[in-house]
């Protein structure tokens, strides 16, 4: 194994899976377990593999299966789990998902975002639910009048793309995440939509928004965005770009077909565009890290790809994430919150009272003048992101993985990806054909909104 220069106890999630399984092959007793998690509409992701028996080390067939549910749920999202094959896993597990269990933040989440209490449901082999996939065609639509609207949590962008051509787009500053107002996000986004509509011409055919958070049928259940908003004004949250839409359609009295969708997916309908394939996994490193995927077909699966909150590092005494109070998860990895932490573990010191964002420049400066000390930094990042592009190929099928951010700037990212790229060719040959990219420069320019303004048909 490959050892990160600043984090040599780092226990990559795929190593750690792949030793169990060695462990496990070798028992001849060995148990099968199956997990199937339900999400919106009936749709089940289901996986299986085999564990140790019962009573031989249940502390780590639990770890185990543990890590695979917290991983199955933020990339796929669901708030049924179903398991199969171990009383004693279920058990636990039941534990674990629970108001005051291990994962109460992941009950609570789940639980908000699919208006339903998750449950843990054991069931027998026979009975467990058979696979449910969901392929939504979305994207690639470039006819007629079209505004996409890309919701940032510093600020908002907006174009008018007639017939494939952005003829505007604008950026203007906005504080999302420190208001407690609702109104204030229904007026910013009809300003913005509106201003687009008299940009081409007083009309408007297709909507199309690109938001953080968790989107459920054109609602954003949970998202940063609307972290100050208060308790009572939930349901209009859940309403704020629709409503926004059926506004427009009042006024100038037609239907506008309009789609919401994750910022993360809307980046890898944009790398697909970009790169003219498909099998792209898009992960952006920032504030924190977010993800989409468009898969073979083209389409979205429907998943939440929230991997901000997916395990890639399986030491229990791994960074522990602030808000979801559990360790190793990636955001704490693939982040400017990684990079900062990294600098203090090697005695960067930093000016006081400045911000995260002015810590991560502070840090790129050091970088582009070949501070050895910093350099490491990223290529650390970078061996953290090969194994992890191991770990997430279990999951996704990835041709391409289109890696973007603030944190993929300058002389660093460079450095990731490259490191990246060594890490996978001599530790996972079976991936060596997996394109790690960054996007053109036209995709850097409107590649994003002509996505976002695209989605709709």
């Amino acid at each position: 194994m490959i050892k990160p220069i600043l984090d040599p106890n780092f226990k990559p999630a795929i190593v750690a899976i792949r030793e169990f399984n060695k462990l496990v092959a070798s028992n001849p007793n060995k148990q099968h377990i199956v997990i199937a998690v339900e999400r919106d509409q009936g749709y089940i992701y289901r996986r299986e593999f085999d564990i140790l028996p019962d009573g031989v080390d249940d502390k780590l067939n639990n770890f185990i299966v543990e890590r695979y549910i917290k991983t199955i749920l933020w990339l796929v999202g669901g708030f049924k789990i179903y398991i199969a094959g171990s009383h004693q896993v279920y058990e636990k597990i039941k534990s674990y998902y629970s108001p005051n269990g291990l994962r109460a933040f992941d009950f609570d989440f789940m639980s908000t975002c699919y208006e339903k209490t998750v449950e843990v449901v054991e069931c027998t082999l026979d009975t467990i639910p058979a696979e449910k996939p969901c392929s939504i065609p979305l994207g690639g639509n470039l006819d007629g009048k079209r505004i996409g609207f890309d919701a940032g949590g510093s600020d908002r962008k907006t174009s008018a793309v007639l017939n494939g051509e952005t003829i505007y787009s604008e950026e203007v500053v906005w504080q999302p995440k420190l208001e407690e107002n609702i109104q204030y996000h229904y007026d910013e986004i009809y300003t913005a939509l509106k201003t687009a509509v008299d940009k081409l011409g007083g009309d408007v055919d297709y909507v199309g928004v690109s938001t953080a958070g968790v989107i459920i049928n054109n609602r954003p259940m949970v998202s940063s965005l609307f972290i100050k908003t208060k308790k009572e004004d939930f349901e209009r949250q859940k309403l704020v770009y629709i409503a926004s839409v059926e506004r427009l359609e009042k006024e100038l009295g037609h239907k506008i077909p309009y789609v919401i969708a994750n910022d993360g997916d809307v980046t890898a309908l944009a790398g697909a565009l970009d790169v003219k394939d498909n099998c792209v996994l898009g992960i952006a490193m920032g504030t924190s890290e977010a993800g989409g995927y468009v898969n073979q077909d083209g389409n979205l699966n429907g998943w939440l790809s929230e991997l901000a909150f997916v395990p890639v590092d399986f030491q229990e005494n791994a960074p522990v994430d602030e808000w979801s109070h559990d360790f190793g998860v990636g955001g704490k990895y693939f982040s400017q919150d990684a990079v900062i932490r990294l600098a203090e573990d090697i005695g960067v010191k930093f000016k006081e009272g400045i911000s995260l964002g002015e810590k991560l420049k502070a840090i790129q400066k050091l970088a582009k003048n070949n501070d050895e000390d910093v350099l490491n930094i990223y290529r650390t990042i970078g061996v953290y992101l090969g194994y992890a592009t191991a770990y997430y190929a279990e999951f996704y099928k990835i041709k391409h993985l289109m890696l973007l951010g603030r944190v993929m700037s300058d002389v660093g990212g460079d450095i990731i990806l490259e490191t990246a790229k060594e890490t996978i060719k001599a530790e996972f040959p079976e991936y060596k054909d997996i394109n790690l990219c960054t996007p053109s420069e036209y995709m850097r320019r409107v590649g994003q909104s002509i996505a976002a303004a695209s989605l709709a048909k």
